[in-house]
């Protein structure tokens, strides 16, 4: 049975005048929409429970316990989505469907309880239905939504809490990385994102986190991203802070990327782009690829491009990859022709452009 929705307009929405404003630079995640979606669960993680009072109303700050159990114990996780606006006004979102899913085994993860996908996907419509003033139109621009799961229980011992809320806000967010042009990246050393049976494939805030005293070690060497090694197999790398990452050996016509193996995340545009990528008849290539191999890869021109890729930046181009006590140079100075065609192609299938081969959108309003 689907879930129902109650309506409480804010009284105080922004001007469309501070609204214009913003979305003439919008950046990303810097500003926020009107109005946001919140979904209440009770009930016990192993004998199940009830959403219940969902209801779309004012963006606002949140009224939590001291002892809920989000603050102590991390119990959280999150999604990252998009909505975009084509040419006849109407608004869609890609592969939402996806994210559904991977919101409910991040949930299974953290001993949250799974939010039906329907109802996933309804929480988004509502929201743009209540903002849809504030989707942007711009050359790379959309709507992000940030779909949330919290532990709202005060309580403080070490259980799956029995209060549980989900929130969507919604942000105007613009070209993440501007033009894209090749970024260079840092190798931690020191430090790993995920381990083996941890978290990794989860989308939840500790993984972050953990990521972010690596990112201002990068950051200190003048790289605006890090790449990470697996922890377990030598020499090879699995992604970036937030982002997957493709090799393209040109002259084979191939593209490589790690395989899925419990410490990284399962990308949405990650398995777009090698659906895509398959659409061309190139080889696709999911396993280990080690420091060696990148290194002699550029050096003998085999691997011809690399990019990382996510929701927030599409397909970004890397550049060197620079660490302690080595260099890896960028295999080219620019975005790479096949990089960017397969961007192009995933870009014009979200803004309508391009032909929606594998039905991959759904429209919103």
């Amino acid at each position: 049975m689907a879930i129902e929705f109650s309506h409480e307009a804010n009284q105080s929405p922004a001007t469309a005048e501070r609204r214009a404003e913003i979305l003439a630079n919008p950046g990303f995640g810097d500003y926020f929409t009107d109005h946001m979606v919140t979904i209440d669960w009770e009930g016990d993680y192993k004998t199940g429970g009830t959403w219940y009072d969902a209801r779309v109303h004012p963006y606002g700050p949140l009224v939590l316990d001291p002892a809920a159990s989000v603050f102590h114990y991390g119990q959280e996780i999150f999604e990252g989505i998009k909505g975009y606006r084509h040419a006849d006004g109407s608004v869609w979102t890609f592969r939402p469907e996806k994210n559904a899913a991977r919101f409910a085994n991040s949930a299974h993860r953290l001993s949250l309880p799974q939010l039906p996908a329907e109802t996933f996907i309804e929480s988004l419509r509502q929201l743009i239905k209540a903002d849809e003033s504030w989707v942007p139109t711009g050359d790379g621009e959309a709507f992000y939504f940030r779909p949330f799961m919290i532990a709202t229980e005060a309580f403080l011992g070490v259980r799956p809490a029995r209060h549980v809320q989900y929130h969507v806000i919604g942000s105007p967010a613009g070209n993440y990385f501007g033009t894209p042009e090749p970024v260079d990246i840092w190798l931690s050393t020191t430090y790993a994102r995920a381990g083996e049976g941890g978290t990794g494939a989860a989308k939840c805030g500790g993984n972050y986190a953990a990521s972010m005293i690596a990112q201002t070690e990068g950051e200190k060497h003048g790289c605006k991203q890090v790449i990470f090694k697996d922890p377990h197999r030598g020499d090879a790398i699995e992604e970036l802070g937030g982002m997957n990452v493709f090799f393209i050996f040109g002259k084979e016509n191939k593209i490589v990327t790690p395989e899925l193996t419990g410490t990284i995340l399962e990308g949405v545009t990650r398995s777009s782009l090698i659906q895509l990528a398959k659409d061309r008849g190139m080889t696709v290539e999911e396993r280990a690829i080690t420091l060696t191999e990148w290194r002699e890869g550029v050096a003998n021109g085999d691997i011809t491009e690399i990019f990382a890729c996510g929701t927030a930046a599409v397909v970004a181009p890397i550049g060197k990859l620079k660490a302690e006590d080595f260099e890896i140079p960028a295999p080219t100075e620019h975005f790479g022709e096949i990089s960017k065609s397969l961007r192009e192609e995933l870009v014009g299938i979200q803004l309508g452009t391009v032909e929606d081969r594998h039905g991959w959108m759904t429209r919103l309003i």
